[in-house]
């Protein structure tokens, strides 16, 4: 049924997300994408509900996409703002284990329930669901406690990196 829906939607799909991306450079990626995780998906789907299925799919991925290309924008912006050129002085930027240090430091200051969740979501790459069964708490106290997580983490890293 899925593959079915893919050949003969594929087009529709790819304009679908290529007018959000605004250029169609990745845009074949995510329309892949988003039929390999309906693929991979253990519900139940049927005909009626795979079409919003795959747009709110499709919707997310997007999402993603873009908060990630933000992400690289403010940091290109950051590196920009030190004057960081393409002839790069090696003093003048972290090394990838200085930064491992800072993060591990502020790791440690966060909660016990905070750091094991958040540890499990970065590290171990778990899905709040998946944490929230493994530790036997609610899906809602693992999705509060690792947004305060994330956010002690960002305020952290940024006063260190600053």
């Amino acid at each position: 049924m899925i593959a079915d829906y893919y050949s003969h939607h594929y087009d529709e799909v790819l304009g679908f997300v290529s007018k959000r991306m605004m250029y169609a450079e990745g845009a074949e990626d995510i329309v892949q994408n988003v039929f390999m995780r309906l693929l991979r998906t253990d519900k139940m789907i049927t005909p009626i509900t795979l079409p919003c299925l795959v747009y709110t799919t499709a919707r997310n991925l997007l999402i993603d996409y873009w908060r990630h290309r933000r992400s690289v924008e403010e940091y290109e912006h950051f590196i920009v703002q030190l004057g960081v050129s393409d002839d790069l002085d090696v003093a003048s930027v972290y090394s990838a284990a200085e930064i491992t240090e800072i993060l591990e430091r502020g790791i440690a200051r966060l909660t016990d329930h905070q750091r094991t969740i958040y540890r499990m979501n970065v590290y171990e790459g778990k899905k709040v669901s998946e944490i929230s069964e493994t530790l036997h708490l609610t899906y809602k106290s693992v999705e509060n406690r690792l947004g305060s997580a994330r956010k002690e983490i960002r305020q952290y890293m940024k006063r260190m990196l600053a």
